[in-house]
């Protein structure tokens, strides 16, 4: 009976759960619903002050000065069956599939600005959610040992800059601070270490548990029949990267984009609560197992890295009415390979969360039509990787998987100075088989874990509803 909380919380925090996300591994995916609506596709086009996100060089073709806020709205339909979840001894895990563990619908906010220096310097500030999930399990499904319930939240504060060397060539820079805060719930399998307990080799850590209970005047029979323990998570930070961006005019009608966001790194802190207290119905029993399981209330520390990532993209007119335009992103997802968990001030071992991700490519494509003066038809197709790579790696806080975007999008003037954009997504991930296995038992003392495997498939699906308002004053 080891700690295993915080270790779920980065796996969600880097990996924002493909529940409520639609892009690979972690990112939120669309920060734009004009760029949603043609499946993230137009980082090239830049059209308005939301290229502070796809490509900061964008900023150049902006004039005067220009906001856009919007909200994309999460609808996510999954499911979960088992097939066979074990506890470390090898016994079922028991508890059921879990229904309705996703919201009905949530929400990622954007607003971005833009304000036209000169001929040549362009400045802009965006404000954006790269990452956010929630889920909640419920404490009695078949992989309570890996995660009871979860919610992440985050939000990324980007100033950024362009320069326009001249008619073909612009670049742009940014800084992002970027903060992050993550709760999570899990199960402590007591009635699995109580069955180990039973082995010749753990005899003397079992007598002197029995022995504790009777001297306190408690019931050791009550340890045959002990439910789960419970913790309780919540870790938070701050973190700071860079993005680049170049475009490449070469006439009016057609120009190319580059772009790169850093990685960044976060030191996340936090501090964990144990709670035994409905293990069984005798306080004795339940303050026993809380001392015998090594479980305080303790900080946590992990350090990690995000994935950066690089896109290429491209933009061409065809006529008045129809543009098409593509955009490929290659994310470093390998950074992420197994993370270390450690907790400081205690003697507990650090815990390593498999993963081994590998790098990803996300190619989409999309076009525009111009229906009328003031109506613009968007629409876009998109495949993105997973970088999860085999079900033996796919831990149960992320069952990601590969993917296919389809989406249709709208943009209708009011007037010369005021617009608002409206798009559609459906994301249909493929089936996501786990087998996940962690390798340190609750019982060990150089490492930690809850010993658990999971297996199932998770089938997921997500709707996008985005609405955005843009203003040129």
């Amino acid at each position: 009976m080891q700690r295993k909380l915080l270790p779920l919380v980065i796996a969600a925090a880097v990996g924002a759960l493909s529940f409520n996300a639609h892009a690979s591994g972690y990112r939120f995916g669309s920060q734009s619903v004009s760029a949603q609506g043609t499946a993230d596709a137009s980082g090239a086009e830049a059209n308005d002050p939301s290229t502070i996100f796809y490509n900061a060089a964008g900023l150049s073709r902006l004039d005067g000065n220009q906001i856009s806020a919007g909200a994309t709205f999460v609808v996510p339909h999954s499911s979960y069956t088992d097939t066979g979840s074990t506890r470390f001894v090898g016994l079922p895990t028991g508890g059921g599939n879990p229904s309705d563990y996703v919201p009905s619908v949530k929400t990622a906010p954007s607003i971005y600005a833009s304000s036209k220096i000169n001929d040549q310097w362009t400045a802009g500030i965006g404000l954006f959610v790269p990452y956010g999930a929630k889920l909640d399990y419920g404490n009695n499904w078949t992989g309570r040992y890996a995660l009871t319930d979860v919610m992440l939240k985050s939000v990324t504060l980007n100033p950024s800059l362009s320069f326009k060397l001249n008619e073909h060539h612009a670049f742009g820079i940014g800084i992002s601070a970027e903060y992050m805060k993550a709760e999570l719930g899990q199960g402590v399998d007591v009635l699995g270490t109580v069955a180990q307990l039973q082995s010749p080799a753990f005899a003397a850590q079992r007598a002197a548990l029995v022995s504790q209970i009777v001297a306190a005047g408690g019931n050791p029979a009550k340890l045959a029949t002990a439910g789960d323990g419970h913790g309780s998570n919540s870790v938070k930070d701050w973190g700071y990267g860079f993005n680049l961006g170049y475009l490449f005019t070469l006439d009016e009608n057609t120009r190319f984009g580059l772009s790169y966001r850093s990685s960044i790194a976060h030191k996340m802190k936090g501090s964990t609560v144990w709670d035994f207290s409905q293990s069984t119905d005798d306080k004795v029993v339940n303050g026993a197992l809380s001392v015998a399981s090594n479980r305080v209330n303790s900080a946590a520390l992990v350090k990690l890295r995000t994935p950066e990532t690089v896109a290429a993209n491209v933009y061409h007119k065809f006529d008045s009415k129809w543009a098409g335009m593509a955009d490929v992103t290659w994310s470093r997802h390998n950074r992420l390979g197994d993370l270390l968990i450690e907790f400081p001030g205690t003697p507990e071992g650090a815990e390593v969360i498999r993963q081994q991700w590998k790098n990803t490519v996300r190619v989409a494509l999309g076009g525009t039509y111009a229906y009328s003066d003031s109506l613009t038809l968007r629409a876009g197709v998109a495949h993105d990787e997973s970088p999860v790579q085999s079900a033996e790696l796919r831990h149960p806080a992320l069952p990601d998987s590969d993917r296919m975007q389809y989406s249709l999008g709208a943009q209708w003037k009011l007037d010369d100075r005021s617009s608002i954009d409206v798009a559609y997504s459906y994301l249909d991930f493929k089936d996501a088989p786990l087998n996940y296995t962690n390798q340190c038992t609750t019982l060990s003392r150089t490492c930690t874990g809850n010993g658990e495997t999971t297996r199932g498939v998770s089938q997921t699906h997500i709707s996008l509803l985005g609405l955005s308002y843009n203003y040129k004053f």
